[in-house]
């Protein structure tokens, strides 16, 4: 069965632990939170206060953490911290990525790689075996309201190969554009197995039905 990871820059951020309850007891299996610091990517959105918050009033929560920001290593261990499960940083951040991934796990954490649109899904294999998750962008990130860019399909295509080939099964994730009844069935058909969405879970009338939706492809 697919996963689901609902991505709370869509949800209601004066009810957000409301918000996040309700997805989880809908069914999803984790909150996508993403981190924008305007200068890795254009928009800002919010940091550790809010995953402290979070974490306190749903503390059972598994909290998949976004970092499109420039210096991970600089941050990393403090969103472990705050309350992170997996941390997901872009291969294409100055820092050194060997050390940040060894940062993550030092932590406790688990970690993940993502690339964005324009990068080659060969970028992540020399890190692949030591990865929990790979977090293909199907959309510019940063910027909402984009189509999604089916160069994610092969990328994902590339990464199941590889782990096939290698015996690995990390999550392969997508993220930006993701619809249940057109972008998502072609990410599951190409090799995702998990998969994040905002508006459609978050703003759907029948949420546990929007979840149902996506963890049945």
């Amino acid at each position: 069965m697919t996963k689901l990871s609902p991505s709370i820059l869509s949800a209601d951020f004066s009810r957000l632990g409301e918000d996040c309850r309700r997805v989880l007891d809908a069914g999803a299996d984790m909150i996508h939170f993403d981190v924008m610091d305007g200068h890795f990517v254009d928009n800002i959105s919010f940091g550790l206060p809010v995953l402290e918050s979070l974490k306190k009033v749903l503390p059972q929560a598994v909290y998949d953490v976004h970092l499109m920001i420039t210096h991970p290593l600089r941050y990393c261990t403090d969103f472990a911290k705050a309350g992170a499960d997996l941390i997901t940083f872009h291969v294409e951040t100055v820092d050194d990525i060997q050390a940040t991934i060894d940062a993550i796990h030092a932590a406790g954490c688990q970690a993940g790689l993502s690339v964005k649109p324009d990068t080659p899904a060969e970028a992540v294999f020399p890190w692949l075996d030591q990865l929990a998750l790979v977090l293909v962008m199907g959309v510019e990130p940063g910027h909402g309201g984009q189509a999604f860019q089916t160069s994610a399909l092969d990328k994902l295509r590339a990464l199941r190969a590889e782990c096939g080939r290698r015996g690995l099964n990390p999550y392969l994730s997508v993220d930006g554009g993701v619809k249940a009844d057109t972008t998502a069935p072609q990410c599951v058909a190409a090799g995702a197995n998990l998969l994040v969405a905002g508006s459609a879970v978050f703003c759907a009338q029948d949420v546990p039905q929007a979840v149902a939706r996506f963890r049945s492809l």
